[in-house]
């Protein structure tokens, strides 16, 4: 089925009368400023409500990291009208509920059957309009505790936990909006004041600066009259504007070594890359398909089947809002080192620019990424939380066809451009091996 689903994509790809899919919306603002956008869909009972806010960690003060995430967790403990832990209501009736934090934005969503669409959006609106006036000492104290525990646990204590906080303040200077990981410092988050986190709230959590999203089985005309009683008595902020740009290089390789207890050596090679939906950034989508994914990739092919020097290989672009970086993960075998797999890599690298790449198999693997974009159409929350983000990051929740109009312009020589242009000398190589045992 999915190979016959890939074909048919392929087909429809190189037809250029063939129709472009599309999701049906209706977009609108209240008059407090907020986005909402509602898109139908009856194929099954349920509905998804879906928010995004414009605000991430690129967006905090020094000395002030870790707010968008500490937030994340304040939202769920309580507001004016429904002072008590959030999810109990909403999983009393098998709603799935959740939010999550990034560099770029916040986001909360609830899965929920089509009948609780008002609990839904009563409960999202409580919160975005009277938190603070629920919020207390000891609820901030506890949740600054969670997190700073979460981050323990997430990448203190895990053998490989603190790569990405050593990958990110390497590739990125002290004050650049990706300096510091999302998670944000111990000793910021244990410093956080009820007037710090009240005055960032007051700045970000305000209807004109949200999108509401309601995707599946509801009736347009009753979820507009519960959005407008809900959220329309809600006040407009001030008039803020999420960072929108930076633009740090590296100028030359960065080599770091790490000794940790690690079941096994491994490196990262990491380059800053062009930031989300820039050109370049799905020729490198496209790029990690040719070189990584699958036995026969290139890179895969060459250390871990013909060399034998590598366990596993992994290389992604992670694109981000303002810059991106392109992430090579390797994991050396049991005998080497991580230097020889930087060498065999960089190897396969130089050989890449000089062969260029195969038009065909370019062809191929922009039909797998349609195919798999097409896929993800048929999930009520991922259509949500696709039109809050095309909203939120470029300003237009239609934007879904020109997102896919970039894969498909796609070619062997914008590949073989993207590649030259950004991957080279200037990076960030880090290894983490094991101790090594004494003599």
């Amino acid at each position: 089925m999915v190979f016959f689903w890939s074909f048919l994509v392929g087909m429809a790809a190189a037809d250029e009368a063939a129709e472009k899919p599309s999701i049906e919306f209706e977009a609108y603002e209240l008059d407090n400023g907020l986005n909402v956008i509602l898109s139908e869909d009856h194929s099954s009972p349920i509905v998804q409500v879906n928010i995004w806010y414009d605000v991430g960690s690129k967006d905090e003060l020094p000395g002030k990291t870790g707010f968008a995430h500490l937030f994340e967790h304040l939202m769920f403990q309580g507001s004016l009208h429904f002072d008590d832990d959030y999810f109990v209501p909403l999983q009393a009736i098998g709603a799935r509920v959740n939010g999550t934090t990034n560099f770029d934005r916040t986001n909360y969503f609830e899965g929920v059957s089509s009948e609780y669409l008002p609990l839904a959006l009563w409960m999202e609106s409580d919160r975005m309009g009277y938190l603070l006036e629920a919020l207390s000492e000891d609820k901030l104290t506890n949740q600054k505790d969670v997190v700073r525990n979460e981050r323990r646990q997430r990448y203190e204590v895990p053998p490989y936990g603190e790569v990405r906080p050593w990958l990110f303040e390497n590739l990125y200077p002290e004050g650049h909006p990706y300096h510091v990981t999302t998670i944000g410092k111990h000793e910021d988050l244990e410093a956080a004041t009820m007037d710090d986190v009240r005055a960032f709230f007051k700045k970000w959590y305000v209807p004109n600066n949200a999108t509401l999203t309601v995707c599946g089985d509801f009736n347009p005309d009753e979820a507009k009259t519960l959005i407008d009683n809900y959220f329309g008595e809600i006040p407009r902020g001030e008039d803020v504007q999420s960072l929108q740009t930076a633009d740090h290089q590296l100028t030359e390789e960065k080599i770091i070594r790490k000794e940790k207890e690690v079941p096994e050596d491994k490196v990262w090679i990491a380059w800053i890359t062009p930031a989300l939906y820039a050109n370049g950034d799905a020729d490198l989508d496209i790029f990690s398909t040719l070189i990584a994914d699958g036995n026969d990739s290139i890179l895969t092919k060459a250390l871990v089947f013909d060399q034998r020097i590598a366990k596993s290989v992994v290389a992604y672009q992670s694109s981000s809002r303002l810059q991106s970086i392109y992430l090579m993960e390797l994991t050396a075998a049991k005998g080497h080192t991580t230097d020889e797999l930087v060498e065999a890599a960089d190897a396969v690298l130089e050989q890449f620019k000089s062969d260029g790449a195969n038009a065909e198999n370019v062809e191929i693997a922009k039909n797998n990424w349609e195919s798999n974009f097409y896929w993800g159409l048929l999930n009520i929350s991922g259509k949500a939380n696709m039109l809050s983000s095309y909203n939120t990051l470029t300003g237009d929740p239609g934007f879904m066809n020109k997102d896919i109009q970039r894969y498909l312009d796609v070619t062997a020589d914008t590949v073989n451009s993207t590649v030259q242009k950004y991957l080279g000398s200037n990076r960030v190589v880090l290894h983490v091996n094991a101790p090594k045992a004494e003599e």
